[in-house]
């Protein structure tokens, strides 16, 4: 067997709305479409990914992610060139996102080239190539 891809990553925001506002100007800007935006949910599918954004529990509501807890610890898009990497954190700075680094290089892997930011909430995204 050999699986193909990553069907969908849904991640649980603290303030749903802000997060909500977020991934609706980010995730369009790269290549996702909008499938759901329902009550509690934001949903988009593009390049074999999906990827959501849904609202906690009422017991949950306004926590923050942590990193290096139990789960999650960051999720990684794929950028097909390595100028897109470039054009998502010019498109961070334009909407105000957290960058934990620009663009650079790093020793992961030969040409690895990334770029590391937070949404509303400290969950950590990369995009890379």
């Amino acid at each position: 067997m050999e699986i193909n891809g990553v069907a969908h990553i849904f991640v649980t925001a603290g303030d749903f709305e802000r997060s909500k506002a977020f991934y609706m100007q980010l995730l369009p800007f790269l290549g996702l479409k909008e499938v759901m935006n329902a009550a509690g949910v934001y949903y988009c599918v593009g390049g074999r990914t999906g990827f959501a954004v849904r609202a906690p529990t009422p017991e949950h509501a306004g926590e923050r992610f942590v990193q290096n807890r139990v789960g999650l610890h960051h999720v990684c898009f794929r950028a097909r060139e390595r100028d897109e990497v470039d054009e998502v954190h010019d498109f961070l700075v334009k909407i105000g996102a957290t960058v934990v680094h620009p663009p650079q290089d790093d020793g992961y892997a030969p040409g690895y080239y990334s770029v590391l930011f937070e949404d509303p909430d400290g969950v950590r995204l990369e995009v890379n190539h």
